[in-house]
Protein backbone atom coordinates (compact mmCIF):
# COMPACT_ATOMS: atom_id res chain seq x y z
CA UNK A 1 0.00 0.00 0.00
CA UNK A 2 1.38 3.92 -0.78
CA UNK A 3 2.76 5.49 2.02
CA UNK A 4 0.08 8.13 0.89
CA UNK A 5 -2.73 6.09 2.54
CA UNK A 6 -0.56 5.51 5.88
CA UNK A 7 0.11 9.00 6.72
CA UNK A 8 -2.09 8.92 10.15
CA UNK A 9 -0.15 6.19 11.69
CA UNK A 10 2.90 8.00 11.30
CA UNK A 11 1.19 11.55 12.46
CA UNK A 12 0.01 9.45 15.59
CA UNK A 13 3.15 9.32 17.32
CA UNK A 14 4.07 13.05 16.09
CA UNK A 15 1.43 14.83 17.47
CA UNK A 16 3.17 13.34 21.14
CA UNK A 17 5.43 16.16 20.79
CA UNK A 18 2.15 18.39 20.49
CA UNK A 19 2.66 20.59 17.52
CA UNK A 20 -0.59 22.01 16.05
CA UNK A 21 -2.34 19.60 13.39
CA UNK A 22 -3.13 23.08 11.50
CA UNK A 23 -0.21 23.53 10.73
CA UNK A 24 0.96 20.53 9.44
CA UNK A 25 -0.49 20.81 6.28
CA UNK A 26 -0.66 16.68 6.61
CA UNK A 27 -4.51 16.52 5.11
CA UNK A 28 -3.90 19.20 2.24
CA UNK A 29 -4.69 18.19 -1.42
CA UNK A 30 -2.18 18.59 -3.83
CA UNK A 31 -2.43 20.61 -6.92
CA UNK A 32 -2.15 18.78 -10.27
CA UNK A 33 -2.94 15.49 -9.57
CA UNK A 34 -4.61 13.45 -12.09
CA UNK A 35 -7.87 11.86 -10.45
CA UNK A 36 -9.61 9.15 -10.84
CA UNK A 37 -13.77 9.21 -11.48
CA UNK A 38 -13.63 8.67 -7.43
CA UNK A 39 -10.96 11.31 -6.68
CA UNK A 40 -8.09 9.07 -6.24
CA UNK A 41 -4.58 9.93 -7.16
CA UNK A 42 -4.38 8.33 -10.83
CA UNK A 43 -0.70 7.34 -10.44
CA UNK A 44 -0.57 5.26 -13.73
CA UNK A 45 -1.18 8.66 -15.83
CA UNK A 46 1.43 10.00 -18.12
CA UNK A 47 4.31 11.25 -16.11
CA UNK A 48 4.18 15.61 -15.87
CA UNK A 49 6.30 17.22 -18.91
CA UNK A 50 8.18 21.12 -18.19
CA UNK A 51 7.42 23.66 -20.68
CA UNK A 52 10.69 22.33 -22.40
CA UNK A 53 9.30 18.67 -22.82
CA UNK A 54 11.29 16.94 -20.57
CA UNK A 55 9.83 14.97 -17.67
CA UNK A 56 9.24 17.07 -14.32
CA UNK A 57 10.54 15.04 -11.01
CA UNK A 58 8.67 18.04 -8.79
CA UNK A 59 6.37 16.48 -5.97
CA UNK A 60 7.00 14.49 -3.05
CA UNK A 61 8.30 10.82 -3.26
CA UNK A 62 9.19 8.21 -1.14
CA UNK A 63 10.69 4.30 -1.55
CA UNK A 64 8.58 2.06 -3.00
CA UNK A 65 7.69 -1.91 -2.13
CA UNK A 66 8.26 -1.79 1.56
CA UNK A 67 8.61 -4.64 4.04
CA UNK A 68 5.42 -6.22 5.48
CA UNK A 69 4.49 -4.06 8.69
CA UNK A 70 4.07 -7.05 11.20
CA UNK A 71 2.14 -4.55 14.12
CA UNK A 72 4.84 -5.03 16.06
CA UNK A 73 8.06 -3.68 14.57
CA UNK A 74 9.27 0.28 15.71
CA UNK A 75 8.99 0.63 11.84
CA UNK A 76 5.87 0.69 10.41
CA UNK A 77 3.26 2.58 7.83
CA UNK A 78 4.79 5.10 6.09
CA UNK A 79 7.75 4.60 7.73
CA UNK A 80 8.31 1.07 6.45
CA UNK A 81 11.76 -0.05 5.04
CA UNK A 82 12.83 -1.94 1.81
CA UNK A 83 14.95 -5.28 1.49
CA UNK A 84 17.76 -2.39 -0.41
CA UNK A 85 17.68 -0.12 2.61
CA UNK A 86 19.08 -2.95 4.38
CA UNK A 87 21.31 -4.64 1.55
CA UNK A 88 21.11 -2.15 -1.13
CA UNK A 89 22.94 -4.87 -3.23
CA UNK A 90 19.46 -6.98 -3.15
CA UNK A 91 19.04 -8.05 -6.35
CA UNK A 92 22.51 -8.23 -7.85
CA UNK A 93 23.66 -11.87 -9.08
CA UNK A 94 26.53 -13.22 -6.59
CA UNK A 95 26.05 -9.81 -4.18
CA UNK A 96 28.06 -6.47 -4.35
CA UNK A 97 32.17 -6.96 -5.18
CA UNK A 98 33.40 -6.02 -1.80
CA UNK A 99 37.41 -5.27 -1.57
CA UNK A 100 38.61 -7.89 1.17
CA UNK A 101 39.04 -5.29 3.66
CA UNK A 102 35.20 -3.97 3.06
CA UNK A 103 34.12 -7.69 4.04
CA UNK A 104 36.40 -7.64 7.21
CA UNK A 105 34.89 -4.61 8.52
CA UNK A 106 31.50 -5.82 7.42
CA UNK A 107 31.53 -8.94 9.92
CA UNK A 108 33.06 -6.82 12.39
CA UNK A 109 29.53 -3.81 12.67
CA UNK A 110 27.77 -3.95 15.14
CA UNK A 111 23.98 -2.59 14.85
CA UNK A 112 24.96 0.42 17.01
CA UNK A 113 27.85 1.59 14.39
CA UNK A 114 25.37 2.53 11.47
CA UNK A 115 25.61 6.62 11.44
CA UNK A 116 21.79 6.26 9.84
CA UNK A 117 20.72 5.08 13.88
CA UNK A 118 23.19 7.59 15.18
CA UNK A 119 21.39 10.44 13.71
CA UNK A 120 24.13 11.23 11.18
CA UNK A 121 23.45 11.86 7.58
CA UNK A 122 23.18 9.07 5.44
CA UNK A 123 24.44 10.78 2.36
CA UNK A 124 24.97 9.41 -1.28
CA UNK A 125 22.59 7.02 -2.60
CA UNK A 126 21.07 5.78 0.43
CA UNK A 127 18.81 8.67 0.83
CA UNK A 128 17.29 7.57 -1.94
CA UNK A 129 16.27 4.55 0.45
CA UNK A 130 15.68 6.51 3.95
CA UNK A 131 11.91 5.39 5.06
CA UNK A 132 11.45 8.89 5.43
CA UNK A 133 9.54 10.99 2.51
CA UNK A 134 10.97 13.79 -0.21
CA UNK A 135 10.76 16.44 -1.97
CA UNK A 136 12.06 17.54 -4.86
CA UNK A 137 11.80 21.09 -6.47
CA UNK A 138 12.59 20.99 -10.38
CA UNK A 139 13.91 24.21 -12.15
CA UNK A 140 15.49 24.57 -15.33
CA UNK A 141 18.98 25.25 -13.81
CA UNK A 142 18.40 23.08 -10.07
CA UNK A 143 16.99 20.28 -8.74
CA UNK A 144 16.78 19.92 -5.34
CA UNK A 145 16.23 16.73 -3.04
CA UNK A 146 14.11 18.32 0.34
CA UNK A 147 14.94 15.07 2.76
CA UNK A 148 12.27 15.21 6.18
CA UNK A 149 15.04 13.13 7.77
CA UNK A 150 17.32 15.84 9.85
CA UNK A 151 15.99 18.70 7.54
CA UNK A 152 18.58 17.35 4.69
CA UNK A 153 18.70 18.36 1.01
CA UNK A 154 20.60 17.61 -1.98
CA UNK A 155 21.11 20.09 -5.37
CA UNK A 156 21.57 18.60 -8.37
CA UNK A 157 22.95 21.33 -10.81
CA UNK A 158 21.07 20.98 -14.11
CA UNK A 159 23.17 23.96 -15.67
CA UNK A 160 26.02 21.85 -17.44
CA UNK A 161 28.79 22.78 -15.04
CA UNK A 162 31.48 20.16 -14.79
CA UNK A 163 32.50 18.24 -11.61
CA UNK A 164 35.04 19.91 -9.15
CA UNK A 165 38.24 18.64 -9.75
CA UNK A 166 39.20 18.58 -5.89
CA UNK A 167 36.30 18.46 -4.11
CA UNK A 168 35.80 18.99 -0.13
CA UNK A 169 34.35 15.62 0.86
CA UNK A 170 30.98 15.88 1.70
CA UNK A 171 27.86 13.78 2.71
CA UNK A 172 25.75 14.20 -0.39
CA UNK A 173 28.48 15.06 -2.70
CA UNK A 174 28.89 17.42 -6.13
CA UNK A 175 26.29 16.63 -8.79
CA UNK A 176 26.20 17.68 -11.79
CA UNK A 177 23.37 16.36 -14.64
CA UNK A 178 22.20 16.04 -18.16
CA UNK A 179 19.63 14.83 -20.09
CA UNK A 180 19.80 11.46 -22.51
CA UNK A 181 16.08 11.67 -23.82
CA UNK A 182 13.85 11.21 -20.82
CA UNK A 183 16.72 10.61 -18.16
CA UNK A 184 18.23 12.76 -16.62
CA UNK A 185 21.44 11.25 -15.77
CA UNK A 186 23.68 12.78 -12.93
CA UNK A 187 27.15 12.42 -12.11
CA UNK A 188 28.88 13.05 -8.81
CA UNK A 189 31.79 12.84 -6.82
CA UNK A 190 33.39 13.79 -3.96
CA UNK A 191 32.02 11.88 -1.52
CA UNK A 192 33.57 11.01 2.40
CA UNK A 193 35.45 7.97 2.79
CA UNK A 194 33.08 5.93 5.52
CA UNK A 195 29.80 5.97 4.25
CA UNK A 196 27.56 3.13 4.43
CA UNK A 197 25.46 2.76 1.69
CA UNK A 198 22.70 0.18 3.62
CA UNK A 199 22.24 -1.57 7.35
CA UNK A 200 24.66 -4.37 6.54
CA UNK A 201 27.74 -1.94 6.43
CA UNK A 202 28.24 -2.06 2.50
CA UNK A 203 30.76 0.89 2.05
CA UNK A 204 31.13 3.83 -0.16
CA UNK A 205 34.54 5.73 -0.41
CA UNK A 206 36.17 9.44 -1.48
CA UNK A 207 37.18 7.50 -4.82
CA UNK A 208 33.55 6.86 -5.77
CA UNK A 209 32.01 7.98 -8.81
CA UNK A 210 28.42 7.40 -8.89
CA UNK A 211 26.01 8.01 -12.03
CA UNK A 212 22.03 8.35 -11.38
CA UNK A 213 19.59 7.92 -14.33
CA UNK A 214 16.26 9.30 -13.30
CA UNK A 215 13.16 8.35 -14.78
CA UNK A 216 9.45 8.87 -14.57
CA UNK A 217 7.64 6.20 -16.54
CA UNK A 218 4.37 7.69 -15.23
CA UNK A 219 2.85 9.96 -12.77
CA UNK A 220 2.63 7.77 -9.55
CA UNK A 221 6.96 5.95 -10.20
CA UNK A 222 10.09 6.91 -10.12
CA UNK A 223 12.87 4.73 -11.18
CA UNK A 224 16.93 5.39 -10.08
CA UNK A 225 19.41 3.66 -12.16
CA UNK A 226 22.55 3.72 -9.56
CA UNK A 227 26.11 2.80 -10.42
CA UNK A 228 28.61 2.57 -8.39
CA UNK A 229 32.62 3.14 -9.35
CA UNK A 230 34.72 3.19 -6.65
CA UNK A 231 37.59 0.61 -7.05
CA UNK A 232 38.45 1.33 -3.08
CA UNK A 233 35.82 -0.77 -1.97
CA UNK A 234 35.02 -2.81 -4.71
CA UNK A 235 36.65 -5.02 -7.28
CA UNK A 236 34.32 -3.64 -10.32
CA UNK A 237 31.40 -1.01 -10.45
CA UNK A 238 28.13 -2.28 -9.86
CA UNK A 239 24.34 -1.27 -10.43
CA UNK A 240 21.07 -1.31 -9.08
CA UNK A 241 17.61 0.02 -9.52
CA UNK A 242 15.82 1.72 -6.54
CA UNK A 243 12.15 2.67 -6.57
CA UNK A 244 10.33 5.35 -5.35
CA UNK A 245 6.52 6.03 -5.84
CA UNK A 246 4.55 9.37 -5.21
CA UNK A 247 2.79 11.08 -2.46
CA UNK A 248 0.05 13.51 -2.23
CA UNK A 249 -2.61 14.83 -0.43
CA UNK A 250 0.16 15.30 2.44
CA UNK A 251 2.73 17.55 3.34
CA UNK A 252 7.08 17.08 4.74
CA UNK A 253 7.34 16.85 8.60
CA UNK A 254 10.19 17.75 10.23
CA UNK A 255 12.39 14.64 11.51
CA UNK A 256 15.15 15.98 13.25
CA UNK A 257 17.05 12.42 14.84
CA UNK A 258 18.70 13.86 17.42
CA UNK A 259 15.30 15.09 18.89
CA UNK A 260 14.26 13.11 22.12
CA UNK A 261 16.79 10.09 20.34
CA UNK A 262 16.58 7.23 22.48
CA UNK A 263 16.46 4.10 20.24
CA UNK A 264 20.64 4.02 19.34
CA UNK A 265 21.73 3.16 23.12
CA UNK A 266 19.11 0.02 23.03
CA UNK A 267 20.32 -1.88 19.67
CA UNK A 268 22.07 -4.97 20.02
CA UNK A 269 25.96 -4.91 20.02
CA UNK A 270 26.96 -8.47 18.29
CA UNK A 271 29.00 -8.84 15.67
CA UNK A 272 27.54 -10.17 12.29
CA UNK A 273 29.01 -11.99 9.38
CA UNK A 274 27.52 -11.67 6.15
Amino acid sequence: MSGWYNRPVRLAALLSLCLPLAAQWVDYPSAGVPRLADGKPNFAAPAPKTITGKPDFSGMWMMANPLPCDGVTLICGDLAITPQFIDIGTGVKGGLPYQPWVRELMKQRRSGDDPYTNCISPGGPRMHLLPTMKKVIQTPQLLVILDEYNAGYRQIFLDGRKLPVDPQPTWNGYSSAHWDGDALVVNSIGFRDDQWLDTIGSRMTSAAKVTEKFHRPNFGNLEIEVTIDDAKAYTKPWTVTLHQTAVVDTEMLDAICTENEKDAPHLPHHSSER
